[in-house]
């Protein structure tokens, strides 16, 4: 038996239903011992649950207003539905224990229903006296317009602290203030090797080389490690790896999605290539919104002879293009994929803008948060220009050429001359189907030449019954260009040869296409946006103007236009554009900043990225999020620098050990008294494989790497070579540096993701990925352990580990270590490295030589069993995780 190393990933389901158990009996007497009032207790769920009847629209059903305590006690047709103090006696709470309110499937959890029951029980109390008619003609009340994240962001204090030593940043006086109060500080700061491996990940994605740690630990000048950071921010590999994180967000893919066959966007690479260059060269996140959402706006159609950086602008506008798109596909319901193209756009640029999900206003007002589905569709007739349902443009009529007119010309005149070629070949090949039909009329007898020539003459429908005899006799007269070959196979294949090469050289005159996958407004063309009512595309209601969530607006200066006179387009898009980068939106800079903490520490200051709503988490460190938004804005709206700040803070350069004062007190690390250990992302993953490897391919932008199912169905790097009915060619298409690209170079094809990265919880663009899942489970295991990628990589892996180590075991152990893990091992961890390649090595000696050995040399045992031990360190924790 062969001894291998292996990684086994155990996943343990805790028993839910004890817990579900406690759940629903927490009722009463836990919500009676807390004060409850109508504002923060009730009204949330009645608007959740209750208000669609009862509370959004005039006439209210059985003419109960659910809306205020006071229509509540004084009830409908049916007579009071609140009794204070006797929630017993009261209608609206007999009817919700029952079930039989609200009416279809979804109930009150036992938990609401205690809540209404005690505040009812307590006297129905109000936080402050109700007002005869909703505090706005929207229906919000004071404690929706007061939530957290709708306030304007202002700089708080900075918190002084005990020990002040403990702070290196700003960023660290606020938290070390909480956990000051709980008597807890920092975690020791980790090692150097820890430190850089920590800082490569997180910045660039990749690991570091042995002779980058060795160069890191012996530089001994206080500012080592700040250098490290300007180095990696300044790397090309930054924009890759940052980059990736907004592709998230944006929905990034490079087909259409929608139906099965999932249409290819050929020309959506360059939007990913936009965002990246964006990140290396630290473009203002005022100007990447703007031109990602407004960027055709910036420009004068019709979009001709633009120099690279007006392309770039409408380039940017695939942002608005990444949404699933059925439309291209003929046999989709059209008026219903247009309309979902719209509502997912809108998806995307509110959980990746604003932090947001106003997808459910759609159909009703928000049952959570303040947005009407006035508002919605507000907000649907900003896009509603560029995307109009009624005047639809396929995704192909959507492309626009970044030819220049020089280039248009050059094509014409490519085209012609190919037309001219073309002509010239036709006319050459005719010459010789009448040679060869005159070699064989010379065969004939005399008097049936000229009958054979006038019989070829004749058209086929015209021929007397004698001339068809006459080719029926002598088959060989019916030569043509498509037999022709068959008579004289040089000449035909000279005549082949001849015209193909002067075809290739006149091809390789032309330009390639070249098209931006964008968004732009038909000229002239100012739809007017429709509600609809529930949501149906096929009951519009009156007119929407464009316009900003109502309890986002402040002042008459976020009205958006309707048509600007001043400008070719519309122009809402981009007044809607520069009212997000204003800096008094509330929601904008905490939602960025937001995102980059969550992507340093593994956890959001606000733990929901897309959800800054009533549903979504409550920040950790509300007076921190603000100032760094603060920051991020007085800073010029640059990434980088928040970067710096962050990870040069005490609290980043933490050790990750657990101890069990901190986990007492803060068992899911919330306070950051340690850092988060974390699993490498599907893409890091792979990309490190191939970097220990030494395969990694440094290659950047440019289309994507194709990918195609193997033949067992897994989705590999390589060209699809299947025919028309899915059965493979069974020839295969050389990739070479390509297939070693790095993962964000990959196609992104929402039906056929990448196997590899799929594993381990790649986005899911179904429209778009506001948070990653990082899961454990046994798939993951299995690949490492079987994957032909693995195992390939394993032997190059290996192959360079022998290369520079030669047949010395305890150097390959110490080498395959240090490129792995950035670290060297210890001796106790050489001598069991060096003891499994002695066993393994003579376990392959001794057993039959592997199934390629028929076809090649067979592999040495000893790199056999090297390979296996690279394969196992690459399926290690040590490998999959950073700390």
């Amino acid at each position: 038996m062969i001894r291998t190393l292996g990684l086994l990933a155990i996943v343990v389901l805790a028993p839910v239903a004890a817990v579900a158990t406690l759940a629903a009996d927490e009722p009463a007497r836990a919500q009676a011992s807390r004060e409850l009032t109508f504002e923060r207790g009730v009204r949330p769920i009645l608007k959740a649950n209750c208000f669609q009847c009862h509370g959004d629209e005039e006439p209210f059903k059985a003419a109960l207003d659910l809306r205020f305590a006071r229509t509540m006690l004084k009830g409908g047709k049916a007579g009071a539905a609140a009794v204070a103090g006797q929630s017993a006696e009261s209608l609206i709470h007999q009817r919700i224990a029952a079930g039989e309110m609200p009416p279809g499937e979804k109930k009150l959890t036992a938990k609401e229903i205690a809540v209404i029951a005690a505040w009812i029980d307590q006297g129905a109390k109000t936080a402050r006296p109700e007002p005869e008619q909703p505090a706005d003609s929207h229906g919000f009340s004071d404690d929706e317009r007061s939530f957290w994240s709708f306030q304007p962001i202002r700089r708080p204090p900075v918190p002084e602290l005990k020990n002040g030593q403990a702070a290196r940043t700003i960023i660290d006086s606020f938290l070390a203030a909480e956990l000051e109060k709980r008597g807890l500080g920092f975690s020791l700061e980790a090692d150097k090797r820890t430190l850089i491996r920590r800082l490569y990940f997180d910045l660039v994605g990749l690991p570091p080389q042995p002779e980058a740690v060795e160069r890191f630990i012996a530089d001994e000048s206080p500012d080592a490690y700040e250098r490290l950071v300007d180095e990696l921010l300044a790397s090309p590999r930054y924009g890759e790896r940052w980059g990736r994180h907004w592709l998230d967000v944006a929905g990034y893919a490079d087909s259409d999605g929608y139906s099965e066959k999932d249409l290819e966007r050929k020309y959506a690479y360059k939007y990913r290539d936009y965002v990246i260059r964006a990140f290396n060269d630290d473009k203002p996140w005022t100007d990447f919104i703007i031109e990602q959402l407004a960027g055709d706006e910036l420009l004068t159609p019709p979009y001709t002879n633009l120099i690279p950086e007006q392309a770039e602008k409408l380039i940017a506008t695939g942002f608005l293009r990444m949404a699933p798109d059925g439309t291209g596909d003929g046999a989709v319901e059209q008026d219903l994929a247009r309309n979902e193209v719209v509502a997912e756009t809108i998806k995307i640029v509110s959980t990746s803008l604003l932090g947001l999900t106003v997808g459910c206003a759609q159909c009703h007002n928000h049952r959570y948060d303040p947005i009407t589905q006035l508002d919605y569709y507000r907000l649907r007739a900003i896009f509603e220009p560029a995307h109009d349902p009624k005047n639809w443009r396929s995704p192909q009529a959507r492309l626009v050429s970044l030819w220049t007119d020089a280039e248009k010309q050059q094509v014409a005149a490519v085209d012609a001359e190919l037309a001219k070629n073309a002509e010239e070949r036709k006319a050459a090949l005719e010459q010789l189907v009448q040679e060869t039909f005159e070699s064989e009329v010379a065969k004939l007898a005399e008097d049936q030449r000229d009958a054979a020539r006038a019989a070829r003459a004749t058209s086929e429908k015209e021929r007397t019954p004698e001339q068809k005899q006459l080719l029926k006799d002598h088959p060989s007269l019916n030569v043509n260009g498509g037999s022709v070959y068959l008579y004289d196979r040089k000449r035909h294949d000279e005549h082949v040869k001849k015209f193909d090469a002067l075809k290739a050289e006149i091809q390789a005159k032309r330009p390639a296409d070249d098209f931006a996958h964008c968004l732009t407004e038909v000229a002239g063309s100012v739809p007017a946006t429709k509600l609809f009512f529930r949501g149906d595309f096929n009951q519009p209601r009156q007119d929407v103007p464009p316009g900003e969530l109502t309890v986002l607006c402040s002042t008459a200066a976020d009205t958006i236009p309707l048509d600007d006179p001043q400008l070719p387009t519309t122009g809402r898009r981009l007044a809607y554009a520069r009212q997000l980068t204003s800096g008094t939106h509330p929601l904008v800079a905490r939602v960025i900043v937001n995102r980059v903490w969550l992507n340093h520490f593994g956890r959001g200051i606000v733990a929901t990225p897309g959800d800054f709503g009533a549903l979504g988490g409550r920040p950790s460190h509300a007076e921190l999020l603000d100032w760094l938004a603060s920051e991020f804005m007085a800073g010029g709206w640059r990434l980088k620098p928040l970067h710096r700040l962050i990870v040069l803070s005490a609290a980043y350069r933490q050790s990750s050990r657990r101890t069990d004062s901190l986990d007492a007190a803060d068992a899911d690390n919330q306070l950051l008294g340690r850092m988060t250990v974390r699993r490498l992302e599907a893409e890091s993953l792979r990309d490190s494989v191939l970097a220990v490897a030494g395969k990694l391919s440094p290659k950047s932008f440019g289309p994507p790497v194709p990918v195609t199912p193997d033949e067992v169905g897994q989705i590999i790097v390589g060209v699809d070579t299947r025919d028309s009915a899915g059965r493979p060619a069974g020839k295969v298409v050389q990739l070479g540096e390509g297939e070693f690209r790095r993962s964000v170079y990959v196609q992104a094809r929402r039906s056929t993701p990448l196997s590899m990265l799929d594993a381990f919880d790649a986005p899911d663009m179904r429209p778009n990925c506001s948070l990653r899942n990082s899961s454990t489970v046994a798939p993951q295991s299995l690949l490492l352990m079987n994957n032909e990628f693995i195992l390939t990589q394993a032997r190059e892996f290996a192959n360079r580990v022998h290369s520079a180590a030669g047949d010395d075991s305890a150097a390959q152990v110490r080498l395959a270590w240090q490129l792995a893990f950035a670290e060297s091992p210890a001796d106790a961890q050489v001598q069991s490295g060096v003891a499994f390649l002695t066993a393994q090595t003579a376990e392959f000696d001794s057993a039959a030589p592997p199934a390629d050995a028929v076809k090649e040399p067979p592999t040495p045992p000893g790199l056999r069993a090297l390979a296996t031990y690279c394969q196992a360190l690459l399926s290690s924790n040590r490998f999959l995780y950073v700390d």
